[in-house]
């Protein structure tokens, strides 16, 4: 009897998503990459600047938009926007490719992924085994961007991973638009948003925070940007090793590194 065939390490690994995707809808993650000083080291140090927008969804535009974006940083970075449902695959434009995809990156070797509100609807036990699939078909030196965010964009989270595990979490948010820091809890990547509990990391760092942004209420009057950035200094006091932002911020954005928010029983 003849042997089975051996699996098709091109084939596209994952299940299709819901799709939901919009104009600027990523724009605060995508603010994010292009100044964080190591993925914008990585992309202009790589032989090949590729990038893949990874569950791009129904549209492109996300990708187009992240392709622009990412040209101000290096103005001959390669983006391919990857979806595996093959209806979704589009012509490509602009200077970007589309084709049919899923965690094994269809073969390519990118420096860089975005894979946004792809593992939401995953289970949680299932992060583990997505992060080393997409992270074994990258560049040694690549870097992974696990991210969820609402409809409109406004409230967004994110793990930033290379192959040597989770590096470090950001949170982003409309000034305007949302009340507490703790409303994000909402948008957590999955590895994250069942551990909002009594008792985890990630729910000490959101009750902090919402008790440092309600300290900093006096300073209402002048705006969000201003009482978050009063907030971020009361967590920072308070032994939060939260990343600081010299230039002029749009969003709030909290970022800690990966081990002041990593799951319990997780090391």
């Amino acid at each position: 009897m003849a042997g089975r065939a051996a699996p098709d390490p091109l084939r596209p690994v994952g299940t299709i998503t819901r799709g939901i995707t919009g104009v600027n809808r990523l724009r605060r993650s995508d603010r994010w990459l292009i100044h964080h000083e190591l993925v914008t080291g990585r992309l202009c140090e790589a032989a090949d600047p590729l990038v893949v927008d990874l569950g791009y969804g129904a549209s492109p535009w996300t990708t187009l938009e992240l392709a622009t974006r990412l040209r101000t940083v290096r103005a001959d970075v390669r983006v391919v926007g990857l979806e595996i449902d093959p209806e979704r695959v589009v012509p490509g434009r602009d200077g970007v490719t589309f084709a049919r995809g899923g965690f094994e990156l269809a073969g390519l070797r990118p420096v860089l992924v975005r894979a946004f509100n792809v593992l939401r609807q995953y289970p949680e036990s299932a992060v583990a085994d997505a992060w080393a699939t997409i992270l074994s078909g990258m560049d040694p030196d690549g870097l992974l961007v696990d991210g969820t965010c609402d409809e409109l964009g406004r409230r967004c989270a994110w793990v930033l991973l290379d192959r040597s595990g989770p590096r470090s979490l950001t949170l982003a948010w409309d000034p305007f638009t949302v009340e507490r820091p703790s409303d994000i809890a909402e948008r957590l990547p999955k590895v994250l948003i069942h551990r909002n509990i009594p008792g985890e990391p990630i729910h000490a760092l959101l009750t902090a925070a919402d008790h440092a942004w309600a300290r900093a209420a006096p300073l209402a009057p002048f705006g969000p940007r201003v009482r978050w950035r009063t907030a971020a200094e009361h967590l920072r006091q308070e032994g939060f090793p939260m990343r600081t932002y010299r230039r002029r911020m749009r969003d709030c954005v909290l970022s800690v590194p990966w081990a002041t928010v990593a799951p319990n029983g997780t090391g």
